[in-house]
């Protein structure tokens, strides 16, 4: 009898970390922030972005207000942690995009995948080449601007429950 159960035991270990391992994790985000007006603005989102723990690097581009951050190996980041630090700062997100491995990920209209940050479904993808990164831009209110939401929120109400599960990202691969 114990032996049955410390074999479903270790069936069921052996199947979670082939889970985990399977899922993309993100690895870079580039994040376009909105509302600043000088680079001590930048400085207050740098700074805010690398006291997360799960951050290695941060690059901005001021020119264009997009900051690219590097993700430590298995980091459990989430978009919305993200999302949450930069407005922490006083400033939104104008645009964000997730780079993540696409193993074992085949990006398809309105199918869906999950890993530690979340569940991601995508919206209309684009053909991805196999064994290549996925690009993948967030299109959730808050994520992109006003102006964009607004133009794509109908192409978005097809999509069940969008806007309403916390945790859940749409995501067009670009």
């Amino acid at each position: 009898m114990k032996t049955d159960i410390i074999i479903k035991r270790f069936i069921a270990l052996v199947m979670l970390l082939g889970i985990t391992s399977s899922y993309a994790q993100i690895s870079k985000v580039e994040i376009m922030a909105t509302g600043l007006t000088c680079s001590m603005c930048s400085n207050a989102i740098n700074k805010q972005l690398k006291a997360m723990p799960e951050v290695e690097k941060v690059m901005i581009d001021l020119n264009n207000n997009t900051f690219v951050v590097n993700l430590k190996n298995n980091s459990l980041v989430t978009p919305q942690m993200l999302k949450s630090n930069i407005e922490k700062t006083g400033f939104f997100v104008g645009s964000m995009i997730l780079t993540m491995d696409a193993n074992n990920v085949e990006p398809k209209d309105n199918s869906s995948f999950k890993n530690a940050s979340g569940t991601y479904v995508f919206v209309n993808p684009d053909e991805k080449p196999a064994n290549e990164k996925l690009r993948l831009k967030v299109l959730n209110n808050g994520f992109v601007t006003k102006k964009e939401y607004k133009k794509s929120a109908k192409l978005l109400s097809k999509y069940i429950g969008f806007g309403t599960q916390e945790g859940t990202y749409y995501v067009k691969t670009i």
